[in-house]
């Protein structure tokens, strides 16, 4: 798909603008349902920075009485005593040294909590984005997607450990000091509410105005990703059509955009530290005047303690105070930019975690069965047999299926009814041999529901039959298949398996039983074996190399530097594409499902390994259902059936020599009288 893409001229995604999306409400209620499953650590935390708060108020609280009852009693005296001021001194220490190590416990215990926070995020994300059907892989960005796990995430780090512990501490810090404030001086604290009044109004506009670019930031910093990503992947795609230049303009356009956003974030938001920090010097300057007006004319002065003169040291800790209070004013604007930043990301993460699962709605699982001898009796068991079938839920005896072709049309009843008679299936009707028999009734669908792409196919598999789909691209063959293992479902029509709608048949279970060798071909980093055993995890080496062997894939993995233990990286770039598909139809044949799709299986192989191959699939399809995508007629020739797909049609239907003697769409197309384009 990137590769597709990047060879255009301008890749797909170039003159797309990111949806611009505003923070989902309730984002932040979701972030602390996170924190909240450290409680005991958070509430550790909250009495951390709570003491804290009140050794700093305190400390502050304390200058009054250590100016004015230990530190001017000494003044002018002969011999003084110091005692009292090394004890009062000590006091304040203790006060600054339980600050201190507060301090140092809660940023300790915040980095586990914020760890904790995001590995749980990212095990939640990544296990949502494994039930996602494959629409939403097809309609996203890879790069967008990954950019959940890294950008978006980092932003949330940052808000957890410091943003919102800073802005709690800074809030308690604010309040224990007015009312401190309060304590000392009403008339000094309400000049200082209405200062800070207008204070805020400012820091609001400011703020509100910083917040939307940084939304803007973090979507643009996935497109951005998603771009990088996408023209990675085309690189050998980019350089063949010469289209760097091409390439380069639209990133820079991109980045362009993303630095536009950035820079006005991020000036907005750091100009809010400096209005908050020269309005706090003004509105010190100001209570220093009118403080000491008020201390020198003998003006009175009233707290919550009482009445009496302004005292020295009560003025120099309301200058303390003031400080106090409006420094954390500062920390929490400069702390909301951040706060703005992790909301959007964690928007983005949750718009993708809300993102709706894969419905299934089937019931009808796989089993494996003993066969009898007459070839009908079937008996559930644990152990493999290499016989399958179909087990529905208690209580379904096999004609919710019927009733449910039955109330599409009449068509639909008869092709169930003549499945139904032909499956083999147990007395109670609970268990149905898997044999293969796929049946299309009527079946429309578009991935855009108003653009059909097939019309009304109908079409039927026997058993064992090798089914193969010609025809030029977008015909519908790979739409097909797609069908069949319901990585989309009908929207008009049935599909029967056995008898049964796959509908009605968990995906999983459907999936086992359906063995695809895609055109494009997979590999993850690991050994050679390891990627064989995907396609079924509890494989042993030997049935792995059975596997290879069946496939022919085993002659090249021998001749590796390692063999089977060979380590592939980078989707196994060090590999022909022809041995990289190899691997891949042995990863199918290990699986040993009851039914093949073969998506241009041979496509990236050469004609004389295609022989070599061919052979080895032979021996694969012996038995099973096998579908055959194939733009290379020769591949097709032995198929027991071949479809001719138009613009979703089936315009012919016969095997080989048939169509050939039909001299119609398939005789133009084998004899080269048509290209299939």
């Amino acid at each position: 798909m990137p590769a597709k893409n990047a060879s255009a001229t301008k890749p797909a995604s170039a003159g797309r603008r990111p949806a611009m999306m505003k923070p989902a409400p309730g984002t932040i209620k979701r972030i602390f349902g996170y924190i909240m499953q450290y409680k005991v650590r958070v509430v550790i935390i909250v009495a951390c920075i709570l003491v804290g708060a009140a050794a700093q108020a305190g400390s502050a609280l304390f200058l009054q009485t250590l100016v004015d009852n230990y530190i001017l009693p000494l003044v002018g005296v002969a011999n003084p005593d110091w005692g009292p001021l090394i004890r009062a001194i000590t006091l304040i220490g203790c006060l600054y040294v339980a600050g201190i190590l507060t301090g140092w416990l809660w940023q300790w215990l915040i980095v586990t909590v914020e760890q904790g926070v995001l590995k749980k995020i990212r095990d939640d994300m990544f296990a949502h984005q494994q039930q996602l059907p494959i629409r939403y892989f097809d309609s996203h960005e890879h790069g967008d997607i990954m950019s959940h796990y890294t950008n978006d995430t980092d932003t949330l780090r940052q808000a957890i450990s410091q943003s919102f512990p800073q802005m709690f501490s800074a809030g308690i810090s604010a309040v224990a000091a007015l009312l401190s404030m309060l304590w000392l001086s009403v008339p000094f604290t309400a000049f200082v509410i209405v200062f800070t009044v207008g204070l805020l109004w400012i820091v609001r506009k400011v703020v509100g105005r910083a917040g939307r670019f940084f939304v803007k930031q973090q979507q643009w910093l996935g497109d951005v990703n998603a771009f990088v990503e996408e023209s990675v992947n085309g690189q050998k795609v980019i350089k063949v059509f010469n289209h760097e230049a091409a390439t380069q303009k639209t990133f820079d356009e991109k980045n362009e955009e993303l630095f536009q956003a950035a820079a006005a974030a991020n000036t907005w938001g750091n100009v809010t530290m400096p209005i908050v920090g020269n309005m706090g010097y003004l509105l010190y300057i100001l209570m220093a005047i009118i403080g000491g007006a008020v201390a020198t004319s003998g003006l009175g002065n009233f707290g919550l303690t009482g009445a009496g003169p302004l005292t020295l040291g009560t003025l120099i800790s309301l200058l303390t105070l003031s400080r106090s209070f409006i420094n954390p004013i500062g920390q929490v604007s400069m702390q909301l930019n951040m706060v703005m930043m992790a909301i959007a990301g964690a928007s983005r993460i949750f718009a993708l975690m809300d993102e709706p699962v894969e419905s299934d709605g089937g019931t009808v699982t796989l089993v494996n069965v003993e066969l009898g001898e007459d070839g009908r009796t079937m008996t559930e068991t644990d152990r493999e047999t290499g016989y399958w079938a179909w087990k529905r839920e208690e209580g379904d005896d096999g004609t919710r299926s019927l009733a449910a072709a039955h109330a599409l049309s009449p068509r639909a009843a008869e092709v169930a009814t003549k499945a139904r008679e032909s499956a083999i299936t147990s007395p109670d009707g609970r268990l149905t041999l898997l044999r293969g028999d796929v049946r299309f009734t009527d079946v429309t669908f578009g991935y855009d529901p108003t653009k059909p792409v097939l019309h009304d196919i109908t079409w039927f598999a026997k058993p064992g039959q090798k089914i193969a789909l010609v025809g030029a691209t977008g015909a519908g063959k790979t739409t097909v298949t797609n069908l069949i293992n319901r990585f989309y479902d009908v929207q008009e029509g049935q599909i029967l398996y056995d008898g049964i709608s796959v509908k009605g048949i968990r995906k999983p279970d459907l999936r086992r039983s359906l063995g695809v060798v895609l055109q494009d071909v997979n590999l993850f980093t690991g050994t050679v074996m390891d990627n064989i055993r995907y396609g079924k995890l509890d494989a042993t080496d030997e049935e792995c190399i059975a596997a290879a062997k069946l496939t022919n894939a085993d002659g090249f993995i021998r001749m590796l530097p390692e063999g089977y233990q060979t380590v592939l990286e980078g989707d196994g770039s060090g590999l022909s594409q022809g041995q990289r598909q190899l691997i891949s139809i042995a990863r199918a044949a290990v699986a040993d499902p009851p039914a093949l799709i073969l998506d241009e299986a041979t496509s990236s192989i050469d004609t004389r390994t295609e022989e070599v191959v061919q052979a080895g699939m032979d021996n694969l399809m012996k038995g099973r259902t096998v579908f055959v995508i194939a733009h290379r007629l020769s591949t097709v020739r032995n198929s027991d059936v071949i479809m001719v797909l138009d613009h979703g049609r089936i315009l012919e239907r016969g095997n080989h020599d048939e169509l050939i003697a039909l001299k119609g769409e398939y005789y133009q197309l084998y004899t080269g009288a048509v290209e299939l384009e």
